[in-house]
């Protein structure tokens, strides 16, 4: 099969299409002919040297895929209301830019009712990342406002139209007033643009004061002293990056006056059965939104999969509001 290799730690053109021996679905596996391949910030963290792989995970890069099953374990896909000849969109831990690709059987989904595979392929890492951190760890419940910074970005775009369809009040930064728009266009209440205003204070404004009840953040560093500020009483900040630093000062008397809950995650390392259980509360709560076109995927680019690296420039440029997918 032809993949996307690292060919070294460098910049977006060490990635090259190559040869690989195709793989083979073991137990509870199942083994995908890609159409499409997500690409995502941790892709290009891999390819800096920054983002070490798992044991036991592919050394091609790709966290997530979409295309048809072409074969695997007959047992576990029948258990999960799959066979071959599905289309499916699956989260995996890596070897996503590829022609073929294996994937748990728990990871998998089916892909929404009139969706491409390139739609569809922009799916999984950022919906199982909002998923996990903004409901499962951050709480976030009807009523409440959400503050996620960074809007446009994949995570952000996806976080919009949860958040709304699940009845927050949702606030976003995002650094242009295009950008800005482009979230309000989606759904957002508000966007502050945090190269010319203080994110901090535009909040306080906004809530009257209270803050907001949850924090998606993937820029941490000296946002962090602001973002404590800023939160409510009983506030949850949930990392989910740190782009902005790893290192950061808080005023801890706030936190224990407000009873603050900060808390994070990664999502690649995490075991079968955790993101087994979110694939089914995606296909429970969240594919139905997708399939009425009330939470609908939002790309910004494709680009053939010999031309990765383009998309890793795109991505590492920050112009784009939404997704980046390869195209097999």
């Amino acid at each position: 099969m032809r993949a996307v290799e690292i060919t070294s730690y460098g910049p977006p053109d060490v990635l090259r299409l190559g040869d690989r021996p195709a793989p083979l679905a073991g137990a509870g596996e199942l083994l995908i002919r890609v159409a499409a391949s997500g690409v995502n910030r941790p892709d290009v963290l891999q390819r800096t040297g920054n983002y070490p792989v798992p044991p036991g995970a592919s050394d091609i890069p790709g966290l997530e895929v979409a295309g048809e099953i072409v074969s695997g374990d007959a047992e576990a896909m029948a258990q999960a209301g799959l066979k071959v000849g599905d289309r499916v969109c699956a989260l995996v831990a890596g070897g996503g830019y590829a022609e073929l690709c294996v994937a748990p059987v728990g990871q998998c989904l089916p892909v929404p009712a009139g969706f491409s595979d390139i739609e569809a392929a922009s799916l999984p890492e950022t919906f199982f990342t909002v998923w996990s951190n903004v409901f499962d760890r951050g709480r976030l419940q009807k009523g409440e406002t959400l503050l996620i910074q960074g809007g446009s970005s994949g995570i952000g775009v996806t976080a919009i139209q949860l958040a709304k369809a699940m009845g927050a009040t949702v606030l976003v930064t995002a650094g242009s007033d295009e950008k800005c728009a482009a979230c309000v266009a989606l759904g957002a209440d508000h966007a502050i643009n945090y190269r010319t205003a203080d994110f901090a204070e535009e909040v306080k404004k906004l809530t009257g004061g209270k803050g907001v009840n949850v924090i998606l953040d993937m820029v941490a560093g000296n946002y962090v002293a602001r973002e404590v500020e800023c939160l409510a009483e009983d506030g949850r900040l949930v990392f989910i990056g740190v782009q902005g630093g790893i290192k950061a000062e808080i005023n801890a008397g706030l936190v224990l006056r407000k009873r603050l809950t900060i808390t994070g995650s990664t999502l690649r390392p995490r075991p079968l059965a955790f993101k087994t259980a979110i694939a089914s509360a995606l296909k429970d709560k969240v594919w139905p939104l997708l399939a009425s076109g009330a939470v609908k995927p939002v790309i910004h680019s494709t680009f053939p999969a010999a031309d990765a690296a383009k998309a890793h420039v795109l991505m590492e440029s920050n112009q784009h509001i939404g997704k980046i997918v390869l195209s097999w």
